[in-house]
């Protein structure tokens, strides 16, 4: 669940303000837990090219395996018409040298982020959820801590990091590599025991601990579990088809998937990391889906699909992400273009994968993965400038 704000024009990493933002990984991929990667603000785009050059996306796609060591990369790019190309470099399976699957499924980290943040403006528009009222509101008496009192603490603070609250991440390093399941209420625990951050609403800081309280409230408020509610009013409504919340206890990848690898330290051999258990990341990173799935998903999120019009500009009212350009929104993040506008996204890490993309308002998108953290941020900055590439090609 590592996250990474200091990534945008530059990186921007975990819990940054003195960490990296929305989440930088340590020296070596090793214990990655979910990440999330930021994307940068700017203003709307003018009109681009119809549609990506190919060679464009897989030349970049080529380059992060042959010149970066990564296993494997896939791509899927959107254009206006909706028009969607897929493409792929490197191998799938390091051990048995398979093909990478077209669009094959990856755990998607904290892109996981942005569907829970849906879930909650909906139970907003529906007047279940309002979005500044405290969490002690839904969660009576349970955040507690050092520095730490849900009666501060509102919900639009949780979805947009500026609650103050500590990062749990790299306290579950171990759990995720020993395969050890987690409740959502066990996760908690273990991050009020630290200290919180800085007081509520002084400034932006990225914890994956604000959406594990998200999705606390969702399950209060509706009665239902989260992963029920992700599927029913996102996943089904919008028709994302290799899309899906894990259920408790499945550490697999339910359909073709390029393997996944993690490294124990620089110059190792990487080890596979597919097979884990998600649930530390929960809310915050838990889901696997495809490169074009994402692609739909964000395009029908900005197209109005998916929440009513006030709920959506809500969820796009941005606050700095430090001095790196990004903005983060109630869980999206925009990220300047380099042919002008910008587009709209998240990004995630988790062991095994690493993600970028997002989509632009005229219906462009792109989605990025790479099998593997890489532990040179400068790697992530080129798939970062990939998915730039990809949108203004």
């Amino acid at each position: 669940m590592r996250d990474r704000t200091e990534h945008l024009p530059r990186p921007t990493g975990h819990r940054q303000a003195g960490r990296r933002q929305a989440g930088r990984r340590r020296a070596v991929p090793v214990a990655a837990a979910v990440a999330v990667g930021l994307l940068t603000a700017g203003v709307v785009a003018p009109p681009a090219p119809a549609a990506p050059r190919p060679g464009t996306v897989q030349q970049r796609l080529t380059a992060l395996v042959r010149d970066d060591g990564l296993p494997a990369a896939l791509a899927s790019v959107t254009d206006r018409a909706g028009r969607t190309r897929t493409y792929t470099a490197g191998v799938g399976d390091l051990s048995t040298g398979a093909k990478v699957p077209g669009d094959g499924q990856v755990r998607i980290g904290s892109n996981t982020k942005t569907f829970t943040a849906v879930v909650v403006l909906q139970l907003a528009g529906e007047g279940r959820i309002a979005l500044d009222t405290t969490v002690d509101t839904y969660l009576p008496g349970l955040v507690r801590g050092e520095g730490i009192d849900g009666r501060l603490v509102t919900v639009r603070q949780l979805l947009q990091h500026t609650s103050g609250l500590p990062e749990y991440e790299s306290y579950v390093d171990d759990a995720i590599l020993q395969h050890r399941y987690l409740e959502p209420r066990d996760i908690l625990d273990i991050a009020l025991r630290q200290k919180a951050d800085f007081a509520p609403g002084a400034k932006f800081g990225y914890s994956s601990t604000n959406y594990l309280l998200a999705g606390l409230i969702v399950q209060k408020v509706t009665g239902r579990p989260l992963a029920e509610e992700v599927d029913k009013r996102v996943i089904r409504r919008i028709g994302l088809r290799h899309t899906y919340f894990p259920a408790p206890g499945d550490m697999t990848i339910r359909e073709p998937h390029p393997q996944g690898y993690r490294w124990d330290a620089a110059g190792a051999p990487p080890r596979d990391a597919t097979e884990l258990d998600p649930s530390p990341a929960w809310a915050a990173g838990q889901m696997i889906s495809t490169n074009a799935d994402l692609d739909r998903f964000f395009t029908a999120l900005l197209g109005g699909r998916l929440l009513p019009a006030a709920q959506l500009a809500q969820m796009r009212a941005t606050v700095p992400v430090g001095d790196s350009g990004a903005g983060y929104g109630l869980g999206i993040i925009s990220r300047p273009l380099s042919c002008g506008g910008v587009y709209w996204g998240h990004g995630g890490d988790i062991p095994g994968y690493e993600s970028r993309g997002g989509a632009t308002e005229d219906g462009r998108a792109a989605n990025i993965t790479v099998t593997g953290i890489p532990s040179d941020y400068a790697v992530t900055e080129r798939l970062e400038a990939a998915v730039d590439a990809a949108l203004c090609s």
